[in-house]
């Protein structure tokens, strides 16, 4: 009995070796946990009336268990490296169905789509169009590679001041071309369906009627027609009420839509100082490359365009686990949920118990720190030596009473 005691002894020292053995193996695999080797006692006596002096049957392997606790956060600079901050699994889909990973290396593949190493593609909520994103379903993350669309000009915003001792031009028969038609000209830049960049200019001509200014305006050298603007005796717009200017469209070259412009004065003076242009805002704006991919820590993908649009392509699917230890190993960094670690529950990065997405990083090993490690192999070397050593003993004994009966 004591040699079958102690060789269970040594195959659980050998166990534990492995376990170490293979902890150490992984010192540098991005998002590795670490596994724990748990032990029980074997008793192979049973009931209800055991004698005290009853002795077990040795040790056995009762499970390996990885510890999930987080490892250490180190920068890349790569914008598709993804470190999680916290409790959390990134989804991935492969060729068996759904897996879940720590290991943020992740790289664009062929086709634009997120994968890891081994080709899993990653998982996100699409966007629903209406500035959320639909967490009902899963999509391959794929990166853009087409311009982001233009915009055509609709409506532009000036902000400027009129001279209140302004009087109406020498020549009343308005000409862009003779600067006695007019008091001031404001030139401003649009742009049409196909993101062409087109010239417009304001003229600002002073009425007969006192505080009243009629505004022309041309684009592309065509005229979109007038409008009137009034002020107050205080200075501020008093008509239109809104202060937006309306006028008719203009085509600017052959294959676009016509351009129609409101120009928003609301903010627009008319006091005693010198002509003065404050800001122009306008919302066209031409096509765009892709110039790169940010990855917020909500986990929101977006793709930032040349010609200032961001355009957001998922929300990265985060999932956890009642219990991630009854997870099941696939290799390659990835697990599969079983009936003991519970389904999944997915959700957005830093909301409830999810952690936060870092990007430009990846979550180091958790078995990095070696120093734990070797003084778990020195203690298993120790339990394999005081088991081999409980043999010899017992087979000296076995020796001694063979001579007895000799």
């Amino acid at each position: 009995m004591p040699l079958n005691i102690a060789l269970s002894g040594l195959d659980a020292a050998a166990a534990e070796l492995q376990v170490t053995a293979n902890n150490i193996a992984n010192t540098d695999t991005v998002g590795f946990k670490g596994s724990r080797a748990n032990f029980a006692d074997v008793f192979s006596l049973s009931g209800p009336n055991l004698s005290s002096t009853a002795i077990g049957s040795g040790v056995r392997l009762a499970s390996v268990t990885q510890q999930f606790s987080n490892g250490d956060i180190e920068n890349t600079q790569n914008t598709l490296d993804m470190a999680i901050n916290g409790n959390g699994f990134f989804t991935v889909k492969g060729t068996s169905g759904l897996a879940y990973t720590r290991a943020g290396d992740f790289q664009q593949d062929q086709n634009g789509y997120v994968v890891t190493p081994d080709g899993s593609r990653l998982q996100v909520f699409p966007p629903n169009g209406s500035g959320g994103f639909d967490v009902s379903t899963l999509q391959d993350l794929q990166l853009v590679t087409t311009q982001s669309q233009a915009q055509a000009t609709s409506n532009v915003q000036l902000a400027f001041n009129l001279p209140a001792g302004a009087t109406p031009p020498a020549n009343p028969v308005f000409s862009p071309t003779d600067p006695t038609s007019f008091n001031q000209a404001l030139p401003f830049t649009v742009y049409d369906s196909q993101g062409g960049t087109q010239n417009a200019t304001a003229y600002f001509i002073q009425t007969a009627t006192p505080n009243q200014w009629q505004v022309q305006l041309m684009v592309d050298g065509q005229s979109a027609g007038s409008s009137n603007v009034t002020f107050s005796n205080s200075g501020t717009i008093s008509a239109p009420a809104n202060g937006l200017l309306s006028f008719n469209p203009v085509t600017v070259r052959p294959g676009t839509n016509p351009i129609q412009l409101t120009l928003d004065v609301s903010q627009a003076t008319q006091f005693g100082s010198a002509f003065a242009t404050g800001t122009i805002n306008q919302n066209g704006f031409p096509a765009g490359q892709l110039s790169n991919i940010n990855i917020s820590s909500g986990g929101v993908v977006s793709a930032n365009f040349s010609n200032g649009q961001s355009v957001p392509l998922g929300e990265l699917a985060m999932a956890n686990f009642a219990n991630p230890q009854g997870l099941v190993q696939l290799g390659n960094n990835s697990w599969a949920q079983s009936y003991q670690s519970g389904q999944a529950v997915l959700g957005a990065a830093g909301s409830g118990t999810f952690g936060t997405v870092q990007s430009g990083a990846l979550e180091a090993s958790n078995t990095s720190d070696l120093t734990s490690q070797l003084v778990d192999m020195i203690n298993e070397q120790r339990n394999y030596q005081a088991n081999s050593q409980v043999i010899s003993t017992d087979d000296k004994m076995i020796q001694t009473i063979i001579g007895l009966n000799a």
